[in-house]
């Protein structure tokens, strides 16, 4: 059967992704159709949910940095928004100040954002954006509604060397929990929330490969240590899949 290896790279070659799973267009050695699962609810967020953070912390390798900024826009009681339309023109009209004040330093903006609404009411954005040299001063300026909190990707809770945690905090929505300390889920702490990201940040595309076979033992690349490593079933194939991401020893940048 068909084996087929993605191949990421990100921030020239230091960090890579790797993606290994059977292609589900193949059945046994004889090339018999697989008969396709109905996949669950369930299921369709489990994926969903990895996807949209797949796509984040790709943007945010590509096109960001440490020392650029983590925010959040919050709400006075009184100027929380009634839904979800109007928190978005409240956003779009904030983002326009900040897009002209980098435009007038002629300076591109990146950015990606989530608007959450938690389940006892409350409304706040967060935000990531490109430190410009006075970006923290523009954001504060930028919005009116209440407070800006604010501070660099490295300084936050949510730093990782290769922004898995950050991805998974700026992507939360009604489905996400936390794990208890007993191991057990929690409740949703979020009602609605809407994720997006500027149309400036184009993702790249991978190396593919087909294998031979199907490794049971994955070893890192020479020079590289396994800093992730996931493995699962694939609700409609039933087949194996994994995904590595490997980090450079000795990084350039």
């Amino acid at each position: 059967m068909a084996i087929k290896r993605k191949e990421y790279r990100f921030r020239k070659g230091d960090i890579l992704d790797i993606e290994e799973y059977h292609d589900g267009k193949y059945g046994d050695p004889g090339g018999k159709r697989l008969k396709r699962r109905k996949a669950t609810p369930e299921d369709m967020i489990r994926v969903n949910k990895w996807n949209k953070e797949k796509r984040c912390r790709q943007r945010l390798l590509c096109y960001f940095s440490p020392g650029d900024l983590l925010l959040t826009w919050t709400y006075r009681v009184e100027e929380r928004p009634p839904d979800m339309e109007s928190a978005l023109k409240d956003f779009q009209a904030a983002l326009r100040k900040v897009r002209r004040e980098y435009k007038k330093r002629g300076k591109s903006l990146f950015w990606i954002r989530n608007i959450e609404r938690g389940t006892k009411g409350a409304w706040h954005i967060h935000l990531v954006v490109n430190e410009i040299g006075d970006s923290a001063s523009i954001v504060e300026k930028a919005w009116t509604k209440g407070g800006t909190w604010l501070t660099e990707i490295k300084k936050s809770k949510f730093y990782d060397e290769d922004f898995t945690s950050l991805a998974s905090y700026i992507t939360k929505d009604e489905h996400s929990v936390e794990t208890k300390a007993d191991g057990t889920p929690g409740k949703p702490r979020l009602r609605e929330a809407s994720y997006n990201t500027s149309k400036n940040m184009p993702l790249p595309e991978p190396h593919v490969d087909k294998l031979v076979r199907w490794k049971k033992e994955v070893k890192p690349k020479k020079g590289y240590y396994i800093a992730r490593i996931w493995e699962g079933i694939n609700p409609k194939t039933g087949y194996k899949y994994r995904r590595v991401t490997q980090i450079r020893l000795n990084r350039r940048i």
